[in-house]
């Protein structure tokens, strides 16, 4: 929904809910009484009076009072009756008037505190946010602007947050929600400021962490190695699902070439998107031409099913020679496990600093012919800040996967190797278990 509409949508029901609050409270404040009211009450009136002199009658006749002691009373009996009969009672009472002061008074000043206390109190920021997310104005890695028109109600609503973090300059959650709506118009130098203000006061938010990293991204030509990628990294470890850091994390990854990498975020951050959207789309495109680029890759497992070019080879060699640590050699599998597999299969090799915990390197390819030859290096690191050349030894797995998944599944064939010396060549690899 465009953001004009869902913010107008937004303020028309809380006008229609401050009516119908209203229409509960002032019928009853501001209702007069009718001439047909006013009637009944004068027939009650008279009925009592008629009582009364049928009374005055009784205790005349039994002597109770005198002649004139009955006269006396009857006339002053019949003088009350005609003065409340025949009044017009046309003034209204002190009471009634004061309830529809009262109705009057509540119909002003209901509505004006309601919507005070929301823009002292409330976050009006994060309706524009919702409204900006929900339009597709801004994108999480891009940070696209939104229009004129939008960006220029935005800015108020920066100012209000901006008061809020003047007036309680420690407030996180108010820092966080001005560097979101900075980021939502463009403004990346401001967003980065109030990001800094922010991380100080929430180091330990996912969203804060992913938002901070992007914003460093930005002023940095876009480029996510080093600071920018630790906080994608550390974002993640707290909440696996942060949107942003997610797509960072494969924006990173294609930057460094790390084309499965790319691939098993984008995929991730797509299964948690609404599949129709726009996004949703440009995500799959992405995760799609990773997956693409992962069967090219030098670095990947299916170009070590054809070995690459001798040029790339001495250029591995090379960088082996300058003290990048790697690890190589082939995988096979056991003969009786031969016939389990399919084309479809996807064969994975982890390298894991024990038997258990994140591995630091990580590759990725189909099923093809075996034995299959693996070279892993520290171009293969799942985190920049925990590469193979920080190990002495390391476990590997290798892993053929019915589903797809990275995950370990029950039914999946496996071949493990404890204690290999990081720098190790010739390395043989069996699968020759079956998950139970």
């Amino acid at each position: 929904m465009n953001p004009f509409w869902t913010v107008s949508l937004f303020w028309g029901v809380a006008v229609v809910c401050v009516l119908i609050a209203l229409a509960f409270v002032l019928p009853a404040l501001l209702r007069t009484r009718n001439a047909a009211a006013k009637a009944n009450r004068r027939e009650v009136n008279i009925a009592v009076y008629r009582d009364q002199m049928q009374e005055l009658d009784a205790d005349h006749a039994s002597g109770q009072l005198t002649e004139a002691q009955f006269q006396t009373a009857k006339q002053e009996l019949e003088a009350r009756l005609a003065d409340d009969a025949l009044s017009q009672d046309t003034a209204p009472e002190p009471a009634r008037a004061s309830s529809r002061k009262l109705g009057y008074t509540l119909a002003a000043v209901l509505p004006a505190a309601a919507f005070g206390l929301y823009f002292l109190l409330g976050n009006p920021t994060a309706l524009i946010s919702i409204a900006n997310a929900q339009s597709g104005a801004t994108h999480p890695a891009t940070g696209g602007a939104t229009g004129a028109g939008g960006e220029h109600d935005i800015m108020k609503m920066i100012q209000q947050v901006e008061e809020k973090t003047k007036t309680n300059p420690n407030d996180g959650e108010a820092w966080a929600i001005l560097a979101k709506t900075y980021a939502a118009v463009g403004h990346w130098p401001e967003a980065l400021h109030a990001y800094e203000k922010a991380i100080k006061l929430q180091p330990e938010k996912p969203s804060v962490m992913s938002g901070y990293a992007e914003a460093l991204a930005i002023s940095n030509n876009r480029v996510l190695k080093g600071k920018p990628t630790e906080l994608v990294l550390q974002a993640l470890e707290k909440d696996p699902d942060d949107l942003k850091a997610l797509e960072l994390a494969g924006v990173s990854a294609f930057q460094d070439q790390g084309y499965a990498k790319a691939a098993f975020y984008m995929k991730r951050l797509h299964k948690l998107l609404p599949p129709e959207s726009p996004y949703a789309q440009d995500i799959l495109a992405a995760q799609k031409e990773a997956e693409r680029l992962v069967h090219k890759s030098s670095t990947g497992l299916d170009s070590l099913n054809n070995p690459p070019p001798a040029e790339n080879r001495a250029a591995q060699n090379a960088a082996a020679a300058k003290g990048s640590a790697s690890i190589s050699g082939h995988i096979d599998i056991a003969p009786a496990l031969k016939s389990k597999i399919t084309d479809k299969d996807v064969l994975f090799l982890f390298a894991k600093p024990g038997q258990s915990g994140p591995p630091v390197a990580a590759i990725r390819g189909n099923v093809g012919k075996f034995p299959v030859e693996f070279e892993l290096n520290d171009s293969m690191a799942m985190n920049p800040g925990n590469k193979l050349t920080a190990h002495k030894e390391v476990t590997l797995t290798a892993r053929i996967s019915r589903t797809g998944e990275a995950k370990a599944q029950s039914g999946d064939l496996e071949g493990t190797l404890t204690a290999v010396k990081v720098g190790a060549k010739n390395i043989k690899l069996v699968i020759d278990t079956v998950r139970p």
